[in-house]
């Protein structure tokens, strides 16, 4: 086995598990190289040689149940076998350097809005199989969709992600706007999130997103219906969501509309081209494969492709966490940092979970 993916889709009784048996994942430069191709992506924030997309072959496919006694067997690799990357270990002098940074720009109006994304590293001195995890995700959270990806090359990753980028086959799709977060207390937790009231913030960062996708879709399509926002639920958060349907007139052209989309302002910013180069330059903690996309890709059957939200890094003895959250001209520090941390303990309590 040189790479493979093991995903469970929102509110699936079941995985599914894709295996490439023979030669090495195909290492791609652009969204544009996915026009009419198969298999499990996994793309990174930014595109390089090092860090490329990697699209792993289909050679085995098959459904599994949501237990040890299944998945285990299958899954003959071990986390010595993954690269080291260097430590980011975001912490809060950091993140304040960054924030400063970041919220001058918003001050001098040359971004409309731009996120800022940090990492957090978890050493485990008693290390629990990536496929355990993956359970533990699954469990706790029915309402993502749940990814464990392993190559040579990216090292191991678990996601569990609410964010769909692009789903569909034929010339049927959809994708969402998703931006927004407050975090669920009390009584809130017993439902989906029914009774947030939303801040002026959220609501504008959920329509950047929302009109940034509008414009994507013009250049594909003229037929396309938005729905929402509405508030959805993602374990002890709640966002702001709007919906799209649309068709599209070739669906072997998917690799050229994820060219257009990704990365969305909900994960980068606006101006996209300018924000995307500004946080390449000066974040403190490398992206790598977080916030990029990962999933299932086939135009002829089904799509399923997710942004790389809530992931982390696993590593033999320290699993490495990332998160983000959209920075607009009126954002605090201590309002963003806090947002960051509530989105780390989706992973945190899947470490922690006994």
């Amino acid at each position: 086995m040189t790479g493979f993916a093991l995903y469970r889709l929102p509110h699936a009784t079941h995985a599914t598990l894709v295996q490439q048996t023979q030669g090495e994942p195909d290492e791609l430069l652009s969204c544009q190289e996915l026009n009419s191709r198969q298999g499990f992506v996994m793309a990174p924030f930014e595109i390089t040689p090092s860090q490329p997309i990697l699209l792993i072959h289909p050679d085995v496919v098959q459904t599994v149940g949501l237990s040890m006694t299944e998945i285990s067997p299958l899954i003959p690799f071990s986390l010595t076998d993954s690269p080291s990357p260097i430590s980011a270990g975001g912490n809060r002098m950091t993140y304040a350097i960054d924030f400063a940074n970041y919220h001058a720009q918003l001050n001098l109006g040359i971004f409309q809005k731009i996120v800022l994304a940090r990492c957090a590293d978890e050493p485990q001195e008693k290390p629990v199989s990536p496929e355990e995890l993956f359970l533990r995700a699954c469990e706790r959270y029915p309402r993502m969709m749940i990814a464990l990806v392993w190559t040579a090359k990216s090292g191991c990753w678990l996601m569990a992600t609410p964010e769909i980028l692009l789903e569909g086959n034929g010339n049927a799709w959809r994708t969402i706007a998703l931006a927004g977060t407050m975090r669920l207390e009390g009584e809130g937790l017993k439902g989906e999130g029914e009774s947030a009231t939303w801040s002026v913030k959220n609501i504008q960062e959920q329509r950047i997103v929302t009109t940034y996708i509008t414009e994507c879709l013009e250049q594909y399509t003229s037929d396309f219906r938005e729905e929402g926002p509405h508030t959805v639920r993602a374990a002890n958060l709640v966002h702001l969501r709007s919906d799209f349907t649309f068709t599209l007139p070739d669906g072997q052209r998917i690799g050229d509309l994820l060219y257009t989309l990704h990365p969305t302002p909900a994960v980068c910013g606006l101006p996209k081209r300018e924000t995307f180069k500004f946080i390449i330059r000066n974040e403190h903690a490398p992206r790598r494969y977080y916030s990029g996309f990962m999933g299932m890709l086939d135009p002829d059957y089904e799509t399923h492709l997710y942004v790389s939200l809530r992931c982390m890094n696993i590593e033999a003895g320290c699993c490495h966490l990332y998160a983000g959250g959209g920075l607009l001209k009126d954002s605090t520090e201590e309002q963003e940092w806090n947002e960051t941390e509530a989105k780390l303990e989706t992973m945190r309590y899947v470490l922690q979970q006994r």
